[in-house]
């Protein structure tokens, strides 16, 4: 359990945070980091509570979510803070001088800061400690800490002092001078996040009146995951991170931050998925293709594009679960050619049916998909024992769309209906604006816990994220609404795409305006607009 303190200050350039540069030691994950002041608590700590003003252990326990010993950690704040660089959070003056040699005393643990105290009459001043952020070190290294962060305005008339034990150097920096790559600090994760959320502060008061206003504040656990240069720490709103979770709770580090064509992921006893070598900005790292089933009997869903690497990658995945293993069966969630024109030649080299439904406006389409047999909405399939998929028509993204619900493990195959980490375009006539939020309504009444796209990891959470594009679109329709009520004359698509998209580079408006032209024929639907030719104005 430890505690760490921001000490906040107004200077020239804007605000300032402390920082101390730790000493370089051996086998320390930490050795010649830049960091805050702070440290573990210490059993001492609580036998101060009495000299403690400004909090009590029943309201500060109750702020950070424990049963008691709240107060523990805004001791050990103010403890390691005068320990490292000096700071004394304490009313009224007091002899720098004659206090100095209990710095050392204490971090070499001989007596405790309620010792302190009692010889030189102090009180710790906790009023204008404000609870930050709580993050646990990853699992499955050596040392873990369970850190409570605090902010604090620096206390007026002392002068930070390093110990040169802890910290050979100390630092007041700006948030964007800390992380400034040329200055070359060495940042950990929660400092580095730390430095991004103060950078939005202009001020040391309008940083505290934000973390004052926050209310249940969740711990942050990074994970730790294999990338491209070796090990490196994964945070909870990055792209891998849930799936991380899901392939090592413990930490090993062994699975992949980051997703590589041709790579075979297993994702479940059940479920492998390999990704095409077709990367772009409508596709993200590639597609994916899933295949689910057990022993001998597999069936794939998205085949992907017809690339011969990648359908024999397709091929030899199956062959390795086992000397009997076939392809049963080629299901495809819709026929955008990212998807299904995989289907055919994969469908040749191992004589699996394909699955999957036809466009009702084939245009921009793969008019090579002929698929043997038509998929309709409710229908199971039961792939092996235990393993059995069904069929929910999600038209939207396409008027074909279909996802696939592995009942057993109560995954989503959602092709492109709902993608990881952006939206997808909604492109008429074959996409539906209103058809799509009907769709993302209807899964709502499933029991889903995870979301297997067809570009990027494993989704959990599912029911949040589809609360969450829900109130995207409708966001934008708003947007769309009031870009018409403002133009006043009729308006091209084109036209209003600016004020609609604001948020999305001007290089992506070509796109955008696909999904605004959806968004509009969505009110046409409703009554609350209407065309003449390509010109559309408001009816309210």
């Amino acid at each position: 359990m430890a505690a760490s303190v921001l000490f906040l200050r107004d200077g020239d350039p804007g605000l300032e945070v402390l920082m101390l540069r730790r000493a370089e030691r051996d086998g320390d994950l930490r050795s010649g980091a830049a960091v805050f002041p702070g440290g573990v608590l210490d059993a001492r700590d609580r036998e101060a509570h009495a000299y403690c003003v400004g909090a009590d252990d029943a309201a500060m326990s109750e702020r950070l979510n424990l049963p008691e010993g709240g107060l523990d950690y805004l001791v050990a704040a103010v403890r390691e803070s005068f320990e490292e660089v000096g700071l004394l959070l304490t009313p009224g003056t007091f002899d720098a001088g004659a206090l100095h040699p209990w710095r050392d005393r204490l971090q070499a643990g001989e007596v405790g800061i309620a010792a302190l105290c009692r010889e030189h009459a102090l009180q710790l001043d906790c009023s204008g400690l404000v609870y930050w952020s709580h993050w646990l070190t990853p699992p499955g290294v050596p040392k873990r800490f369970d850190t409570r962060f605090f902010a604090v305005r620096a206390p007026a008339g002392q002068e930070a002092l390093a110990d040169y034990g802890e910290a050979v150097e100390l630092m007041w920096l700006t948030p964007a001078a800390a992380l400034d790559p040329a200055r070359g600090l060495k940042l950990l994760p929660v400092t580095q996040r730390t430095l991004q959320q103060l950078g939005r502060h202009g001020r040391a008061e309008t940083a505290l009146e934000e973390a004052r206003a926050r209310t249940g504040i969740p711990v942050t656990m990074p994970r730790r995951a294999f990338a491209a240069k070796g090990i490196r720490v994964v945070l909870p709103d990055e792209l891998p991170y849930a799936e991380i979770g899901r392939l090592d709770p413990e930490g090993r580090a062994d699975v992949h931050a980051d997703i590589v064509a041709g790579r075979v992921v297993r994702l479940s006893p059940h479920v492998i998925r390999i990704t095409a070598p077709n990367p772009g900005p409508m596709t993200g790292p590639g597609t994916n293709t899933y295949l689910v089933g057990r022993g001998d009997a597999w069936t794939c869903i998205d085949p992907g594009p017809a690339l011969p690497e990648h359908v024999r990658a397709l091929v030899d995945t199956v062959k390795a679960q086992g000397p009997s293993a076939r392809l049963e069966r080629i299901l495809v969630t819709h026929t955008h050619r990212d998807h299904s024109p995989g289907a055919a030649p994969l469908s040749l080299a191992t004589g699996a049916p394909v699955l999957g439904r036809l466009a009702a406006h084939p245009d921009w389409l793969d008019d090579t998909f002929a698929p043997m047999r038509v998929r309709v909405h409710g229908a199971r399939l039961a792939l092996a024992e235990g393993v059995t998929l069904r069929v929910v028509h999600t038209p939207g993204h396409a008027s074909n769309h279909l996802c696939y619900l592995f009942e057993e493990e109560k995954t989503l195959f959602t092709g492109d209906h709902v993608m990881q980490g952006s939206t997808v375009v909604i492109n008429p006539p074959d996409g539906d604006m209103a058809a799509y939020l009907r769709a993302l309504e209807a899964l709502l009444a499933e029991d889903i816990e995870w979301l297997a796209p067809g570009h990027g990891f494993l989704v959990a959470e599912p029911h949040e994220v589809l609360r969450a594009l829900i109130a995207h679109r409708l966001r934008r329709e708003a947007k769309v609404a009031a870009a018409l009520q403002r133009q006043g004359a009729p308006a091209t698509a084109k036209a209003l795409v600016p004020a609609v998209y604001d948020d999305v580079p001007a290089a992506l408006y070509g796109v955008a305006e696909r999904s605004l032209l959806a968004h509009l024929l969505k009110l046409e639907g409703d009554g609350r607009a209407a065309r003449s030719d390509s010109l559309w104005r408001w009816l309210g």
